[in-house]
């Protein structure tokens, strides 16, 4: 009896190959749980379904290098960009680890999935940007006179005077904003990956900013609301879809083609270095590892 108990022991304890239903789902909790950004958790929810619905559409498939190595041609067959591919792969990557961590999946197995190979990258893609004139067009382009033209006004001055991503800027809050050595900043912004820095905010920016605070009454709270037809600011905040809606918007109006708002914080590092910005504070400012950009050295104020 105690010989058949431990041998059921042992069966039990052995992970599997084949993942069912329920450890992928299992698995995928626990890498979007593991995850702090908002947007990365949107981005492996997204490549990790797409990787459970084409391994539940194949016949019994072990969960193992091989496989992992098939979807990634499968992933080549649909003409992705490289860095899509490795960004699924990555995906797919952390759920073996977790699948193994939970004891789903042989450690062996995980270990074969993670040496998968990824997409190799052939250059680096140029991106858009736009010039200082083009820039300060853009910024001064909403309707002055009106609260929404106000709203768009700072909106569009703060992407592009001090870089920041969508989300930074819909959670940005009056608190954020402080005088520091007699000049205005944005105080412990934390950005994306839980990383915190303070941003220089130009004076240009500021006004700007008071302008649209003070047509809207609001002083505390998120910086920018949303504009009711009436004229009136209401809610406490906008959505990241709102940025990215006016940005399309104005970028539209002055003939500008494929300008988002990460095009936006491209320009701002870009005109900081022709202003002869050193690469060690452009990265500061945008809280980046890395800076990938080479540009010369001079340039205009977009504020002026």
């Amino acid at each position: 009896m105690k010989r058949r108990q431990s041998t059921n022991a042992k069966k039990k304890a052995t992970p599997r190959t084949k993942l069912r239903l329920p450890d992928l789902d299992h698995s995928k909790a626990a890498v979007l749980n593991s995850l702090r950004s908002p947007e990365s958790q949107r981005g492996y929810r997204h490549s990790i379904d797409e990787f459970i619905g084409w391994y539940c559409s194949e016949p019994r498939l072990s969960f193992n290098k091989t496989v992992v190595t098939r979807y990634r041609i499968h992933l080549e067959s649909r003409l992705l960009a490289a860095g899509t591919i490795n960004g699924r792969l990555a995906a797919v990557r952390r759920l073996a680890y977790e699948a193994a961590d939970a004891g789903l999946l042989s450690p062996e197995l995980a270990a074969g999935i993670r040496r998968v190979k990824g997409a190799k990258k052939l250059g680096i893609r140029l991106g858009n940007w736009l010039t200082a004139t083009e820039a300060r067009t853009l910024w001064q382009f909403p309707d002055s006179h009106t609260l929404k033209g106000k709203r768009d006004r700072a909106l569009l001055a703060i992407l592009l005077g001090c870089g920041l991503r969508r989300r930074e800027l819909t959670d940005l809050d009056f608190g954020h904003l402080q005088r520091r050595d007699e000049h205005w900043a944005i105080v412990d912004l934390v950005g994306k990956g839980g990383h915190i820095r303070t941003v220089p905010v130009p004076d240009w920016v500021k006004r700007v900013i008071d302008e649209w605070s003070l047509a809207a009454g609001i002083a505390c709270g998120k910086v920018l609301r949303c504009v009711c037809k009436t004229g009136t600011a209401w809610g406490d905040g906008i959505s990241e879809k709102v940025v990215w809606q006016v940005v399309k918007q104005y970028a539209a109006k002055l003939g500008l083609a494929k300008i988002a708002p990460h095009d936006l914080r491209r320009s701002c590092a870009r005109l900081c270095r022709l202003a002869g910005g050193e690469l060690e504070q452009i990265q500061f400012l945008l809280g980046h590892v890395s800076v990938h950009w080479r540009v010369p050295p001079r340039s205009p104020d977009i504020g002026s």
